[in-house]
Order: structure tokens, then C-alpha cells, then sequence
């Protein structure tokens, strides 16, 4: 049996004001404040965690941008890497380089309603800045005023993280102008990508919604199933909020689809379709650690759904695995191992 290393990820769930960035910094310092030294290998915070992600204009968003090295969000992510001795990463609202904070003139190469980037940062345990993901499949109230970012990348970080890809919530899902073609097909865009390249930790930084708080021509983009699709789940919207939304996170798997299925869908570029089938019928590891970070919380009439999840896919098992959860409004830090081949 191959040798096994024990990878702990934390995720920190709660709930944040939109707007009040240092009120919202200060929650998530306190729940972090148990923590010691070397706990734990990587910590995730959400998308936009800290500003709120329902922002209906550039101008409503451009006085919470923030740069990567500089901003709230950062300073507070590479002060805790440095303190626990791990990596941190957070989503933030990152301007664009003609659309410096507080001001929502984009410059000549951007339209006047695009000022930034839903962005994701990445820190070393002794707080470098390693990467800058930005979120490449906007959702509609991105579209708001960032630009998408330029795709998805892969980190090659020393054990137990290995091969890392960082995405963004939307990012799950089918990418515009594809469609949806069929369960088998997809298109799964990030699922491929990540089996392409090796990767063995993705993690998912979201401000996933609600079931049924989505209007109704935005039903296919399975960013949530609708009102009815609850019901005949006999899902109970009167719990306490400690049970995780299965929903929810049966659609994060579905999204992954070939990194579990039994039969992974083909594509029409024969290389990558040969490389994949080498990889799961080779000798590389096929295993994919899902770490999923989700906030809860209400924003104007949205809510978002919590549940923040470890899942764990091996190529051609049939099936995803859960290994961990948090429940829908359930606020603290879960801290979860899973042993993973280096």
C-alpha cells in the first residue's frame, strides 16, 4: 500500500455584514483566537468574506476594494499565516489596475462599470503572497463590475497540500456561452481541468445561495435548485441550521462528476482525453481532496446556504465521498484531516 500523509484543513464559517469589513475581520479574529501554532495546514476563508458579495453597482462596491498586499483582507490573512505557521487563502474584491480603491473609473481598456476582480489570495505560512486567483465564470451580480479573471492555475505546494487548484464559487459551475449538454457530457469544466493537471486539493472559496433564492431563468445554472425541487426532497426549512444542506452539496459532487464517476465524459481533443485515461488507469493518483468554504448569512432578500464541506473523489469509484460538514447556519472553524498520498 502507497504511504499516506495526514492533510488538516480548516474552514471558517459565519455569518458577515455586508460593508462592515473590520467589524467582520474582528468576528472572524475572535473565532480564529483558539487556534495555535501549526494546528492546522491550510485555513479557508470564503469568497468576499470580509466586504459582503451582494453589491448591486461598481459604486456601491469600488470604497471595499481593496489591493492584494495592502487591504484588510490581506493584512489580517498573512498576519494569521504567520501566527499559525500555515496557509491562509480568503476571497476579496481586488481593483483593477486602472481602478485604484474609492475611485469607479475604470481607465481606457475596461468599461466604465468594471472596477475589479473577485478575487482569491493565497498565503504561505510565513505570510508571502503566493498566488492571485481571480474568479474566471462571473455570476450575475458579478457581472455588477468585475472583469473575469484569465482561468484556472494549479500550485505545486510542498506535502501534505500537493497540487492545488483555488476556485471561486461560480466557477463550479457550466461556463458561459457553453451549455449543458447532458450528464454524461457536461460540460465540467473545473472537474477536467483539475484532472488534466494532477490536482490533488481543490478548494472552493463560495458565497453560495440558498435554495429558491434564485430568479427563475437563472434555475439551470445550478447555483440552486428551486423552491419546488425542495419540497419534493422533503427538505425541513424550520431546523436548527446545524445539518448541512444536502442539496446543496449533492450538486457541489454532481459538479465533479468525472473525478468519481465510473465513466469520465470524452471531449473532442484526443491528447487530453488519452492523458486522463492514463491517469486514472496508470499508476498516478486518483484521489482529489474537496475542500469547500462557504458563509451564511442574509444579504438584502439572498441568503446563503453554509453547509462548508470536505468531499473526497476517487477517479472511476462510482461514487463521491462526504467526509465532513458543517450545518447551514452552523458559526465556527472546522478543522479536518484526511489522509492523502504525497
Amino acid at each position: 500500500m502507497a504511504a499516506t500523509t495526514t492533510l488538516r484543513a480548516g474552514v471558517v464559517q459565519f455569518a458577515p455584514k455586508i460593508g462592515r469589513v473590520h467589524a467582520n475581520i474582528a468576528k472572524a479574529r475572535e473565532l480564529c483566537k483558539g487556534l495555535t501554532p501549526r494546528c492546522v495546514d491550510l485555513l479557508c476563508f470564503p469568497e468576499m468574506i470580509f466586504s459582503g458579495y451582494m453589491f448591486p453597482s461598481a459604486a456601491s462596491i469600488s470604497p471595499y476594494l481593496e489591493h492584494a498586499r495592502t487591504g484588510p483582507t490581506c493584512t489580517f490573512c498573512t498576519e494569521l499565516a504567520r501566527r499559525l505557521e500555515c496557509y491562509v487563502t480568503a476571497g476579496f474584491p481586488e481593483p483593477t489596475p486602472a481602478s485604484p480603491p474609492h475611485n469607479h473609473t475604470a481607465g481606457a481598456h475596461l468599461p466604465p462599470t468594471i472596477v475589479g476582480f473577485n478575487t482569491a489570495v493565497l498565503y504561505s505560512p510565513t505570510g508571502e503572497l503566493l498566488t492571485l486567483y481571480r474568479k474566471s465564470n462571473l455570476y450575475e451580480t458579478d457581472l455588477n463590475w468585475a472583469a473575469p479573471g484569465n482561468g484556472f492555475t494549479v500550485l505545486d505546494l510542498p506535502p501534505p497540500l500537493g497540487k492545488t487548484t483555488i476556485a471561486i464559487c461560480n466557477d463550479l459551475n457550466v461556463h458561459m456561452p457553453a451549455v449543458w449538454e447532458s450528464l454524461e457530457d457536461g460540460p465540467y469544466e473545473l472537474a477536467r481541468y483539475c484532472m488534466r493537471e494532477g490536482t490533488r486539493l481543490l478548494v472552493l472559496l463560495n458565497a453560495w445561495l440558498k435554495a429558491g433564492d434564485e430568479d427563475d431563468e437563472d434555475k439551470d445554472d445550478g447555483e440552486a435548485e428551486s423552491t419546488e425541487e425542495r419540497k419534493a426532497c422533503n427538505v425541513d426549512d424550520d431546523d436548527d441550521g446545524l445539518e448541512p444542506n444536502w442539496e446543496t452539496l449533492n450538486w457541489w459532487a454532481q459538479r465533479l462528476r468525472p473525478t468519481w464517476a465510473h465513466h469520465y465524459p470524452t471531449t473532442e481533443n484526443e491528447d487530453e482525453d488519452q492523458h486522463i485515461e492514463h491517469q486514472i488507469n496508470g499508476s498516478e493518483p486518483r484521489d482529489l481532496v474537496v475542500v469547500a468554504c462557504n458563509r451564511f448569512g442574509d444579504e438584502g432578500e439572498r441568503t446563503f446556504v453554509g453547509s462548508s464541506a470536505m468531499l473526497m473523489m476517487r477517479r472511476g469509484s462510482g461514487r463521491p465521498r462526504l467526509l465532513h460538514a458543517m450545518g447551514e447556519r452552523e458559526e465556527g472553524i472546522g478543522i479536518w484531516t484526511v489522509s492523502v498520498r504525497p
